[in-house]
């Protein structure tokens, strides 16, 4: 196994809401990550229009779509950081994903792809996590697996004012996770 010297790690999250605790999970995760691994932020989904093959067909892929395939296409893995919305994946999530399904040269094809949530309740994300899975799965990624990040009670992990993650024990977890993504896609890269 080789390990990458540096990796480059791009960031989705599933929440256009601004007090997202979810978005905040995201922006804490540079700090929690091991030395080597660089997270930035991908190109935001809100502004990706709904899906509709006749815009495809006819105008070909909006610009923010391109962006968006370019950015995990060259990223050595991806995190998406996502609520649970009514049990599953926030429309703007799976509308970006049915963008970048279609697009040639599948950017999702054996990329390494993580998961994270935060959630008000108690499991934290769990059954978006789950259909995310399924998603990325038709889509050919490599999903990691273990350890699952599923922030529950996101309320009472982030400072109220500045949405900074306060809770010790999620911001370990958080860097255990990240440390094994890395070793994850060393395996899956060689």
């Amino acid at each position: 196994m080789t390990s990458k010297d540096k990796l480059n790690i791009i960031g989705l999250c599933g929440s256009l809401r601004k007090g997202s605790f979810n978005h905040a999970l995201l922006r804490a995760l540079p700090d929690l990550a091991p030395q080597r691994m660089t997270i930035t932020e991908g190109p935001a989904i809100g502004a990706i229009p709904p899906y509709n093959a006749d815009v495809q067909n006819g105008d070909g892929f909006p610009p923010e779509v391109t962006a968006l395939a370019e950015a995990i296409r060259t990223a050595d893995g991806i995190i998406i950081v996502s609520p649970e919305y009514n049990y599953s994946v926030p429309g703007v999530l799976k509308n970006a994903l049915d963008w970048v399904s279609r697009v040639d040269n599948q950017p999702f094809a054996a990329k390494p792809v993580c998961l994270q949530s935060v959630s008000m309740g108690q499991l934290g994300g769990a059954r978006m996590q789950y259909h995310l899975r399924q998603i990325m799965v038709f889509l050919g990624a490599d999903v990691f697996t273990t350890p699952e990040v599923f922030v529950g009670a996101g309320h009472q992990k982030f400072d109220k004012d500045t949405l900074a993650l306060t809770d010790e024990g999620t911001r370990e977890f958080a860097g255990k996770q990240l440390a094994a993504f890395a070793d994850y896609i060393d395996r899956v890269s060689a």
